[in-house]
């Protein structure tokens, strides 16, 4: 079988437009679709599709959302398996017969929206959407105080969370923090100021990190508040 990817390999690139323009099949768009994943960099990740149509002759992976031949990643023949890689092919893409696309070892380039088309009989197609999010390793958070040891209504404190997670929390022995008009946060969420500090302030505080993948918490820092 003559996969379309392996023509417009050849050169045939306008053949895709007008495949495209003459056999897509209205309405999968909202049934066929790439499952949003989310991955830490440095892993192995399967994007996967969802309603897949019947009779699926194979797979052609695009990155972004326009099937042109400048990003096209790979392509695979179901019967034949296959496998014909194209301009966006780093070499950690595996297109497979069940529709899956496994990529190793992401990077921050793999990040973003990705398109898969399924080839079906008498040349007509089917397309599906879905994005891929990479997340930088998390690590686990560093707490430190400006002071430990503060007179109540006298003196502030500054709390500050060491971290590379996109989203930071605060508890209050172990518990979600509750927040005061005498407390400020920095526009991160990274820094506590409590000013001024008061008797009920005392206790142990720690930030909880995530990026959507992992959590981690810091160690316990704790207040002491001097009437």
């Amino acid at each position: 079988m003559e996969f379309p990817a392996a023509s417009a390999h050849r050169g045939l690139v306008p053949w895709l437009g007008l495949l495209l323009a003459a056999f897509w099949i209205p309405g999968t768009i909202s049934q066929f679709a790439i499952v949003t994943t989310r991955a830490v960099e440095g892993q192995d990740v399967i994007l996967r599709t969802q309603n897949p149509p019947p009779d699926v002759v194979g797979f052609m992976w695009f990155r972004g959302t326009e099937m042109l031949y400048t990003n096209f990643i790979a392509s695979i023949a179901v019967r034949e398996s296959g496998f014909t890689p194209g301009p966006e092919y780093s070499g950690r893409e595996t297109a497979n017969p069940d529709g899956t696309l496994i990529i190793r070892k992401v990077i921050p380039r793999d990040l973003g929206l990705y398109l898969v088309v399924a080839v079906l009989p008498k040349g007509k197609i089917a397309m599906g959407f879905g994005r891929l999010n990479v997340y930088e390793p998390l690590i686990v958070p560093t707490l430190l105080a400006s002071n430990t040891t503060v007179t109540e209504n006298v003196d502030a404190v500054v709390l500050t969370c060491y971290t590379n997670a996109v989203l930071t929390f605060w508890l209050y022995n172990a518990r979600n923090l509750p927040f005061t008009e005498r407390m400020k946060l920095s526009w991160d969420h990274r820094t506590l100021t409590i000013d001024p500090v008061r008797r009920e302030d005392a206790g142990n505080y720690q930030c909880k990190v995530s990026n959507l993948i992992d959590a981690f918490e810091s160690a316990p820092v704790q207040l002491d508040v001097k009437y």
